[in-house]
């Protein structure tokens, strides 16, 4: 079974949007990281407004640079999660059909390598409730941007998770993985 893997960048003040506050920090040791995550991940899955933010940068990026990793974003197969969304114009994208949480059931299933997640909303915290969500990376940025804090109600649903992985990096970043814990 395939393992899906969400991988979120934050500052220290809890803000997931608009992460252009990463750059300064994607060096060396954060670019080999995320080099092994789409490495071993052959789809992405993303809420729709992650897509619209990958959509709207990516195929503007130049493929032939391997740095940029636009190459594997635009050829990667790409699920969107929506009911808003009906005909995705980037390249090797498809709007998930039916139940969420069937769906995603359905693509785990398949044969093939990790699915990859980027950011953490009402999509990912479906998943989490319904038991999908293999692994969370947290790449915690050493900023404060001000601001609200993204939080996500659960609605009754909690979750525990146990550490997996530490990563630090020079730059400061943190890269915390967890996986659920089982009840």
């Amino acid at each position: 079974m395939r393992k899906l893997i969400n991988s979120t960048y934050l500052t220290l003040d809890g803000v997931i949007e608009n992460p252009m506050w990463t750059a300064p920090y994607f060096d060396d040791e954060a670019s080999a990281f995320a080099g092994e995550q789409t490495a071993n991940a052959d789809a992405l899955l993303m809420g729709r407004a992650t897509y619209e933010g990958f959509a709207s940068a990516w195929p503007n990026m130049d493929e032939s640079d391997p740095s940029t990793g636009a190459a594997y974003f635009n050829s990667v197969k790409k699920w969107v999660a929506s009911r808003t969304l009906t005909n995705p114009s980037w390249r090797n994208s498809e709007v998930l059909q039916g139940d969420l949480v069937e769906a995603v059931a359905a693509l785990k299933k398949q044969d093939g390598k990790d699915i990859l997640q980027y950011g953490f909303g009402s999509v990912t915290t479906q998943l989490i409730a319904a038991g999908l969500v293999d692994e969370v990376r947290f790449w915690i940025h050493p900023v404060l941007v001000g601001g609200p804090s993204v939080t996500t109600p659960l609605g009754e649903y909690a979750a525990t998770f146990e550490l997996l992985d530490t990563r630090i990096h020079k730059s400061g970043v943190i890269i915390a993985s967890y996986r659920p814990k089982a009840a």
